[in-house]
Formats: structure tokens, sequence, C-alpha cells
């Protein structure tokens, strides 16, 4: 059997995966005490930083697909966070506010945010932080550009929970 090429502790993915779950359980933690769900935080980000935003824009800007988004936005409404409304100038399109519960969450909120990246760079210079985060970002760019270099028919969509959806073939 060929050795792996690729041991997980040098993998760039799987470094980035193991952060992020990381990131998400220390929210997580912090967002059970108002009620919230770590899916929430995503979704509340976006539209703190514009309100009035389209599903689809919101799912598009979150990374996550569609039906996944409306399911969360439905959960949003009923905790009292979100309300959704048609676009006065375009009908076919529903546009997501926050509720004044949702708004007033953010302050408090970010100062999680802010508390959980200072607690994951302690230790490591300002310096580094900037190199990763363009390291980051470029690195993003990449994969972005690499998949719209696939065409939309052979992209395997997954579902929240991350099994594999069947394709069914006409």
């Amino acid at each position: 059997m060929p050795k792996i090429a690729l041991p997980p502790h040098r993998s760039l993915g799987h470094q980035v995966r193991r952060c992020h779950r990381m990131f998400d359980r220390v929210l997580s933690a912090h967002l059970v005490n108002h009620d919230l769900n770590s899916g929430f935080w995503y979704y509340l980000r976006a539209l703190w930083i514009q309100d009035g935003r389209t599903q689809k824009e919101l799912s598009d800007v979150t990374n996550v697909a569609e039906n996944t988004t409306v399911t969360m936005i439905n959960m949003m409404i009923e905790r009292g966070l979100v309300e959704r409304a048609r676009d006065p100038v375009d009908g076919r399109k529903l546009r997501i506010s926050l509720t004044p519960r949702g708004r007033k969450l953010e302050t408090e909120l970010m100062e999680y945010a802010v508390g959980i990246n200072a607690m994951a760079t302690e230790g490591i210079s300002r310096s580094e932080v900037e190199t990763c985060l363009s390291v980051l970002i470029r690195a993003a760019d990449n994969l972005q550009r690499a998949l719209n270099g696939i065409p939309k028919r052979l992209r395997v969509a997954r579902p929240a929970s991350g099994r594999k959806r069947r394709r069914h073939h006409a």
C-alpha cells in the first residue's frame, strides 16, 4: 500500500477544517446562552453588514445551498430574529430583515467573535496573522476559480448534514 503523500497535519484543507470546527465549537458555547445555534451566526453576521438581503443573496454570501438557507431563515423567524417580506419593487424576491431582537444581538455576539479570534491568535504575531489571512483569502479565491471551471451539472451538492445526495439522471 503506497504512503499517503499528504498527511493530515500537512494538509491545508485538513487544518482549515480543524480550525473552523474549533471556532464553531467555542462560538456555539456562547450562542447557546442566547438559545441560538451556530448556523444562525453566518446569517446574522451577513444581515448585520447589510440588512434586507434577498434569500438568494444570503445563500450566496454564506456559501450555503438555497434550500438550507430557507430552512435556517424559517428557524430564525420562529426565534424572532428575522422577518421575511416581499420585495416592494420585485415581488418575486423575498427580503430578509433583522427584527429588533436580531439587531440587538449584534454588539454582544460580535464581542464573542472578537474574543474568540483573540484566543485563536494568542502567541501569534500580528504579521503572522496578516500573512495567514492573506494566504487564506488567496487560497479561497483560487478554489473559487477552480470551482467556476467545473460545469454546474458535475458539481456534487451536499445537504447540511454533509452526506452526499443521490443524483438522479433522466
